[in-house]
């Protein structure tokens, strides 16, 4: 059957470059902000990001944006080609803070990293926990540290005065020092390290995120367009001089998330107004990974590439972890949570980020500790701890809900074990639980049983099998995924180690679990997620909390591989997909 290029039709064909640039021609900058918007930049105290591209014809001292003042080297500046001030950077990237004193200041560099006349992307990252700043180029890193300190300026030791200036774009207000070049999406975000590691550079135009304080230098139209930031300030920038939008740009498309995109393709004419399907699932676009459950943000993933979570949007609630996830091939769900123990349900479209929204209720008084499954059609909830609980112990009761509508949870049976931090994974017909808690007394009310339910209908539970790696004593807070035909389970406590092991199943069959393979690294309460060919792990504890991802090849055994990180470090987590299960 054929598809009509509706696209096409509006104009909206996603291989045509859609970003802006601004040409900076040496004696003109922006303006954005007032004094002290971006103090956060150069005092210590959050985590940020500034990502950008930049194209430089020339080594000459090219300043790219920041904060400094006019004498006093207060704030923070970015620049690339040759710099002074300690550090030459030939072709490189620089960064200086300072403390508000002349000559009391802390540098960043590294040479030879860029080429002239060549659009790179670059990204500074600071941590504050340890007070480094590492700076990638085309997601590459060129430098990590503390710091090369001038004067009196210790080590560690940010400016405790503020800057006196707005946050500028092509000018170096203290030295009078521009840029001859072009810029486009220069984003800065507070609060968030979005890169950990190296990364693939986006191929999509930046889009606002949470903690977005600038997006510029990305409207086709408009020199001076800030997109709207995380604090509600509105800001417009203030050309001096003759900024103009320019041509020459990066070549990002726009991110059409929920889209075909017909990239490659030969066999046919794409750019009619009526062309057959093609490709894959995944490059349709299936195979979205969802993280929450967190605190509120929401992030994502595409599960058939590598890389680096990126912001989705922010639940309604903010649990402290501990809440689960169902999901259709459209539509997820997150569920319940700790601190406060919560029955709240949100849902959101996986295809469009966004945040989520209410759904309805769990059915019976606020819990954590579940664990979530689902069919395109219906979502189950099992088990947990209901807080506060007279026995210190674990639910037996299933609730589903009906995916596509909203509404409260209603009663679907009892598991033959009542258990919380119990690992759930699910066919399109079946849903299972595996292992578990009863409660905190002993190691011995750790579980290794495995139960299955059939999802379109209602009832009690039946027996599987059981974990193998569990021992006689059980496992709890292990994970699961699946696809059509093999469940993944991996990770979690056997009391009182956290493990790395991981064991599989026949979904269509019951039995024991079967040996898969390793994690790389003790952990347990992570996220788990999975398209019809690979399974992720995200997040968690291991034991303290984690960013990092693997993954595995479902069909394959072996051990997991590194996959990526997310944005931040996340406890107790959930996750899920529009493509598990085999669902699409």
């Amino acid at each position: 059957m054929g598809i009509l290029r509706v696209d096409k039709l509006s104009g909206l064909e996603t291989p045509t470059p859609v970003t802006g640039s601004v040409s900076f021609d040496g004696n003109d900058h922006l303006s954005i902000g007032s004094a002290g918007d971006f103090n956060f930049l150069h005092n210590g105290a959050t985590d940020w990001t500034a990502e950008f591209w930049t194209k430089i014809p020339s080594n000459a001292r090219q300043f790219v944006f920041g904060t400094g003042a006019s004498s006093a080297q207060t704030g923070f500046s970015f620049e690339v080609g040759t710099s002074s001030d300690g550090q030459s950077a030939t072709q490189g990237v620089f960064a200086m803070y300072g403390r508000g004193a002349a000559g009391n200041y802390r540098y960043f560099g590294a040479n030879n990293v860029l080429s002239l006349n060549t659009w790179h992307h670059i990204a500074a990252v600071f941590k504050t926990s340890d007070k480094t700043l590492t700076i990638y180029v085309d997601g590459k890193e060129v430098v990590s540290s503390t710091g090369t300190a001038n004067g009196s300026f210790g080590t560690g030791d940010y400016s405790s005065s503020n800057s006196s200036y707005a946050f500028t774009v092509a000018k170096n207000i203290h030295g009078s020092a521009y840029l001859t070049g072009d810029i486009s999406n220069l984003r800065v975000v507070a609060g968030r390290r979005l890169y950990t590691s190296n990364f693939t550079p986006p191929v999509h135009a930046l889009e606002p995120i949470n903690g977005t304080r600038i997006l510029c230098c990305n409207n086709p139209d408009s020199v001076t367009a800030v997109s709207n930031t995380d604090i509600g300030k509105g800001y417009t920038a203030t050309a001096s001089g003759d900024p103009t939008v320019s041509t020459d740009n990066p070549s990002l498309t726009r991110d059409f998330i929920g889209g075909t995109e017909f990239s490659g393709v030969t066999t046919f004419d794409t750019q009619g107004y009526f062309v057959p399907p093609s490709g894959t699932t995944e490059q349709r676009g299936a195979g979205r990974g969802i993280i929450t459950g967190s605190g509120n943000p929401i992030h994502y993933i595409s599960i058939h590439t590598q890389g680096n979570s990126q912001d989705f949007g922010d639940l309604s609630y903010t649990p402290a972890g501990y809440a689960t996830c169902a999901s259709s091939s459209t539509r997820g769900l997150t569920a319940g949570g700790h601190n406060p123990d919560t029955n709240y349900i949100d849902f959101i479209t996986i295809a469009t980020n966004g945040n989520g929204q209410e759904f309805g209720d769990i059915g019976h008084s606020n819990i954590y500790g579940m664990g979530g499954c689902g069919s395109n059609t219906r979502g189950l909830f099992a088990g947990g701890f209901k807080s506060p609980s007279s026995n210190n112990g674990a639910e037996l009761q299933i609730n589903y809900v009906t995916i596509a509508s909203l509404g409260d949870s209603e009663d679907f049976g009892d598991l033959i074990q009542g258990v919380r931090y119990v690992a759930s994974l699910s066919s399109p017909t079946r849903g299972i639980w595996a292992g578990g808690r009863t409660n905190d007394s002993a190691p011995a009310t750790n579980k290794n049983v495995i139960q299955y339910v059939t999802i379109a209908s209602t009832g009690t539970v039946v027996n599987f099998g059981d974990l193998t790696y569990s021992g006689s004593g059980g496992v709890y807070s292990a994970r699961g995924f699946s696809s059509a035909t093999r469940g993944v389970i991996g990770g979690g406590v056997i009391s009182p180690a956290y493990v790395n092991n991981i064991d599989y199943i026949t979904m269509a069959s019951t039995g024991n679990s079967q040996e898969f393979g390793d994690i790389p690294g003790a952990i347990s309460h992570t996220a788990p997620m999975s398209s019809k060919q690979r399974g992720i792990f995200a997040g968690g504890y291991a034991p303290a909390a984690t960013n990092t991802m693997t993954f595995v090849t479902i069909s394959t055994t072996g051990d997991a591989k590194d996959f990526g990180d997310l944005y931040s470090a996340l406890t107790a987590p959930a996750g899920m997909s529009d493509s598990h299960g085999g669902l699409s």
